[in-house]
């Protein structure tokens, strides 16, 4: 029996409908949106404003909606051996998508704070840009993003 990691990932919306991507500490030129493992019990919105807090240092944020469909993906046998993820535990993550609109200002986001930072960098980019920055086993999975969350990047508050 495979096993798949639940996990929530998060699409930060600025004001301006673009979303927040960090570059991989551990695999430079590789971005992504925030997300991690969810706890037993934890429940998603929690989870996603944990994750927040662990990776960009902030949790300044409110919930827009969660995507009803788990998205589930493999990471390549290679990677996991690599990167020395989860024991080999798991094949790859079951991750619930969560849409947030961020309330802080860019001086809010520290990437430093925790003792284990995932990023080395941050911008705000087009969420369809986000297909030609995450790693190519992935990028399934943002197709998905994108579609599930196009009516809020094209939604800004100017």
């Amino acid at each position: 029996m495979t096993l798949y990691r639940p996990c929530v990932a998060i699409a930060l919306f600025n004001t301006e409908g673009r979303v927040f991507v960090g570059e991989r500490l551990d695999t430079p030129g590789a971005w992504q949106m925030p997300q991690g493992g969810i706890d037993s019990n934890e429940p998603i919105e929690q989870a996603a404003f944990r994750e927040l807090r662990e990776e960009i240092g902030t949790d300044k944020a409110t919930l827009i909606r969660v995507h009803p469909v788990i998205i589930r993906y493999d990471i390549p046998e290679d990677v996991r051996a690599r990167l020395n993820l989860w024991n080999g535990k798991y094949a790859g993550q079951d991750q619930t998508w969560v849409a947030m609109r961020f309330t802080g200002t860019n001086s809010d986001i520290n990437l430093t704070q925790d003792d284990h930072p995932e990023f080395s960098n941050w911008k705000w980019v087009a969420l369809a840009d986000t297909l030609s920055l995450i790693v190519p086993f992935k990028q399934n999975v943002y197709r998905q993003v994108i579609n599930a969350f196009s009516d809020i990047a094209a939604i800004s508050s100017d």
